[in-house]
């Protein structure tokens, strides 16, 4: 059975849709081929890669992409994961793609101690990581 791919996109490409990715890839790799991609590139940020290791996910090795239109084209699922990058995806030229928007707040907007903003980040991963159970569970 081929693989749906399902391609995760944010603005930055650098906490929400490298944790998508990371849990997608933990709970659906027999299923889904599964890529990330940003509409910029912001680097991967060192607080969504320790959140995730306490997940028990490792997505160290990740990198910060831009979207790449030809995995854009044959994406079976294009899932934004921020308002900004909903507003402003490309067209995509697949119409048999499934677009979605899963909005999530931006834990790199947290502001406070060193503590509050790592909360910011274990409860946007908690959303994330529901979600992506949901769907690999079911596809919806």
């Amino acid at each position: 059975m081929e693989k749906k791919l399902v391609y995760f996109l944010c603005t930055g490409n650098s906490c929400r849709s490298q944790m998508a990715d990371g849990f997608l890839k933990a709970l659906g790799s027999d299923q889904y081929e599964v890529k990330s991609a940003g509409l910029e590139s912001h680097g991967l940020n060192p607080r969504a890669v320790q959140v995730m290791k306490e997940a028990g996910v490792d997505i160290s090795g990740h990198t910060s992409d831009v979207i790449d239109p030809e995995i854009l084209s044959r994406a079976d699922y294009v899932i934004t994961l921020c308002g900004h990058a909903d507003e402003h995806c490309p067209v995509i030229p697949n119409k048999n793609t499934v677009k979605w928007h899963w909005g999530f707040e931006d834990p790199a907007k947290a502001t406070g101690t060193e503590e509050e903003i790592m909360a910011k980040f274990r409860e946007v991963r908690e959303s994330i990581k529901a979600r992506i159970q949901q769907f690999a569970s079911d596809g919806t």
